[in-house]
């Protein structure tokens, strides 16, 4: 990735970086959706100025530099974009009318015969679903981890085009999320499945704090859990070989965990995928063409 990464600006640079842009354009189009269904969402105004705020400040911190600039324009996609899939849980009720859960199955079932998640459970375990539940767990740590570890490395830039790459990801899955929104197969199906998964531990306090945090949310189609670790793994060659490795052998681990946790269909994974190798092989080009020269 060094290649289409050039020096870093020095000093206090007053320009939109990659990540402002992509960041300020889902703002706008934030403000279009709350405009038009303006009678249909709780707390309108309170996400109006939400969003215009968000967008003001890091207006603020590019053009005014200050003691927290560097910091805040380098960590600040994570705490914005999680507040953006917060938000999607209420834009999706309100801009659709319906879901698309039983047209997903209905698919999974048109291809393999059987809703996987249903025919997973002639290998259901304790110790398997206990396993699966903690990979699935790890997912944001896994994602957030390659950003810290290329921080702690002073790999600034690798570090900057990794947050673009990461920050574009979750935002491409909110678009899908909007188009064909979906609760998964745990809801759906559950009067198919002979019976709960059975973990041995902390499976239960590591679902239930899960579905705290995620809260009711159409948020399966594409997997972003799917996307997401395959970007991470992409990253993760920038970081070493050796965790190359290890996220080469945690991605499908998470993937298959998705079907079994019954959290997703088999299509999300492909979706999720596929949305993964465009990003993978369009992003560069596009972080050289939204980043400012000399950057």
């Amino acid at each position: 990735m060094a290649d289409v990464l050039k020096p870093d600006s020095p000093g206090h640079d007053t320009r939109f970086w990659a990540v402002d842009k992509v960041i300020l354009a889902y703002f706008a189009c934030s403000v279009v959706v709350i405009l038009g269904w303006w009678t249909k969402l709780p707390d309108a105004l309170l996400l109006l100025a939400a969003n215009l705020i968000g967008g003001a400040v890091i207006v603020y911190q590019v053009k005014r530099p200050n003691a927290t600039s560097w910091l805040f324009r380098n960590w600040y996609p994570l705490p914005y974009v999680a507040s953006c899939y917060k938000e999607m849980a209420l834009f999706i009720p309100a801009v659709r009318s319906s879901d698309a859960d039983q047209w997903l199955a209905d698919l999974d079932f048109r291809i393999w015969g059987a809703h996987p998640c249903v025919w997973l459970e002639r290998v259901h375990s304790p110790a398997l679903t206990e396993f699966l539940q903690v990979i699935y767990t790890l997912f944001v740590p896994a994602v957030l981890y390659i950003a810290w570890a290329l921080w702690r490395k002073g790999r600034a830039r690798d570090f900057q085009y990794y947050a673009f790459l990461i920050a574009l990801g979750f935002l491409t899955s909110y678009i899908g999320y909007i188009l064909v929104p979906a609760r998964g197969p745990r809801f759906l199906l559950k009067h198919l499945q002979h019976f709960p998964l059975q973990g041995l531990w902390l499976f239960q306090t590591m679902q239930s704090a899960l579905d705290r945090l995620e809260s009711a949310h159409f948020d399966c189609f594409p997997s972003g859990h799917t996307e997401l670790t395959i970007l991470a793994w992409w990253g993760s060659r920038m970081v070493s070989n050796r965790w190359f490795r290890i996220y080469l052998a945690y991605t499908p681990c998470i993937i298959f965990a998705t079907v079994y946790l019954r959290y997703h269909y088999t299509v999300d994974l492909l979706a999720g995928g596929v949305a993964a190798a465009v990003l993978i092989f369009t992003a560069p080009k596009l972080y050289q063409k939204l980043s400012p020269k000399g950057l």
